[in-house]
């Protein structure tokens, strides 16, 4: 057999193709990556900007998104025919981009602090659940950047947040499947792979009382991990003070032992909530994703959309467990 065989997996909740190589052995060489600094010529804006000393939330730009459509909606917008009944320029902006900022100075991965973490989380709950209560946008979503080859643009510690007027198109794939998955299994997937995932063990990151991490089935990339709460709820806006706690935990351990792994690779977390004005309590399940930036996309993604994953989720566990030795926790009894 030559190195090289494709695997094509479907992803059970958006039905979306991975091409997964099976028959490769995981050359390390290969994925090992460090993330790479910003040059930011030693002025860290994130440091002093906003004033304090402790977390805090900074407005990069307020009204940030206006929807103009398709090339033909622009086009109407900006006559001068009278057609439209405002233009361009004039258009309602919306939403904002902000970032929630750690203490000055603290330049460190996510994975090597303890209570900033969780208090930077608790503010990006609190912002989903201000968007929620406002009801001018429709998605929250919170990202983080790690190094340069992760679009990040800064080295401090942040979450950046999109207050955005519409839902992503993942997301949207997200909750159709959900939803639909639902209707066909009588349950939501996210809390079916909860507890597959914590069965059979064999993708399995890490876990607690209150937390499984696993590498999913299709995962569309080197080493991706998802990070999904235990018990059943759609709004990270509604979480508890303790799943705070636990989910920043959780990313400490698995963003530490992707960093052992890999050499602290660059990264983009991201988190996928409910949206802001839909009520999909029984179908959706917040959690967070994590996916290293290991390699470049080639031909093939480009042309088709399939992602192709050079290295099987499997593949990927065993090297976290062999090089972080057991990073589960005790299980459940």
């Amino acid at each position: 057999m030559s190195a090289g065989l494709f695997e094509l997996r479907k992803d059970p909740i958006t039905g979306w193709w991975v091409a997964t190589i099976v028959d490769r052995d995981f050359d390390r060489s290969r994925f090992a990556r460090a993330a790479e600094p910003i040059d930011d010529h030693g002025d860290c804006q994130n440091c002093r900007l906003p004033a304090g000393d402790g977390v805090r939330m900074r407005v990069l730009k307020d009204y940030a998104f206006h929807a103009i459509g398709t090339v033909a909606d622009r086009d109407e917008l900006a006559s001068d025919r009278g057609i439209a009944q405002v233009s361009v320029a004039d258009a309602r902006a919306a939403g904002s981009w902000r970032t929630i900022a750690a203490p000055p100075g603290e330049h460190r991965p996510l994975a090597q602090v303890g209570e900033v973490a969780e208090r930077m989380l608790t503010l990006a709950r609190n912002a989903i659940a201000d968007a929620t209560a406002a009801a001018q946008t429709d998605y929250v979503q919170v990202v983080q950047n790690w190094g340069a080859q992760a679009g990040a643009r800064t080295n401090h510690l942040c979450l950046d947040l999109y207050d955005l007027p519409l839902i992503p198109h993942r997301v949207g794939e997200e909750l159709g499947g959900a939803a639909r998955f639902v209707i066909r299994e009588g349950e939501c997937p996210w809390c079916r792979l909860v507890r597959e995932e914590a069965r059979t063990r064999e993708r399995l990151v890490w876990e607690d009382a209150s937390t499984v991490a696993f590498a999913p089935w299709g995962s569309r990339s080197p080493f991706e991990v998802w990070i999904v709460p235990r018990d059943h709820e759609a709004d990270f806006g509604r979480t508890s003070e303790a799943a705070i706690r636990a989910t920043a935990t959780a990313l400490r351990h698995v963003l530490g032992a992707l960093g052992v792994t890999l050499d602290g690779p660059p990264y983009n977390l991201v988190l996928h909530t409910a949206p802001l004005r839909e009520r999909v309590d029984a179908t959706f399940h917040w959690h967070w994703e994590i996916h290293p930036r290991l390699r470049e996309v080639a031909g093939l993604e480009l042309g088709t959309g399939l992602p192709v994953n050079p290295v099987s989720p499997e593949a990927a566990v065993e090297e976290l467990l062999e090089r972080t030795g057991a990073v589960t926790a005790e299980a459940p009894a």
